[in-house]
């Protein structure tokens, strides 16, 4: 792309839909709010990542398949910049995305991570819907899930285990 007429951000997002995040692939990384800004610097257009968590063991391969993927749409300079403020919140991610983890299997957060004054969390959430019957009546069966943004339920109506996408 030339400095005089670079694409539009809302373009590049769209390209970035493309990129699926490597440990739930029905999601993009744009649906999963982990694409915070994407801007132009020069030539170079830049985008602002933030991790799910500061240890995300994917954040290299994200930077890779966003370079990558806006490579292959003829952006010759991408900068991926990572910022780890303000922290990552499932309250980012989009409706589209917690329809995929639902399509998927998963039960997606089923609460906001913070209050409306944004400084303390719910002492107890709702109950989780399983994703395979919409029964409420599930069972935590370990917090920790598949991954560590995952806890472990089983759905009591249908006997099914699933992971939920916890609420952080």
């Amino acid at each position: 792309m030339n400095a005089l007429a670079p694409v539009s951000a809302d373009q590049v997002y769209t390209w970035l839909q493309e990129v699926p995040d490597p440990e739930i692939p029905v999601l993009s990384v744009v649906d999963l709010g982990v694409v915070r800004d994407v801007s132009w610097d020069g030539e170079a257009c830049v985008v602002v990542i933030t991790p799910t968590y500061s240890g995300c063991p994917a954040m290299r391969e994200i930077t890779q398949d966003i370079q990558q993927t806006l490579a292959r749409h003829g952006i010759a300079e991408v900068r991926v910049e990572t910022r780890l403020a303000p922290a990552w919140t499932t309250d980012w991610m989009s409706e589209k995305g917690r329809e995929a983890l639902k399509g998927y299997g998963i039960a997606a957060p089923a609460e906001r991570a913070v209050d409306i004054s944004g400084i303390s969390r719910r002492a107890s959430g709702p109950a989780i819907a399983c994703p395979r019957c919409g029964s409420k009546d599930t069972r935590l069966v370990s917090n920790f899930g598949s991954t560590s943004c995952k806890a472990l339920y089983r759905c009591v109506s249908c006997r099914e285990p699933f992971d939920y996408f916890k609420t952080h």
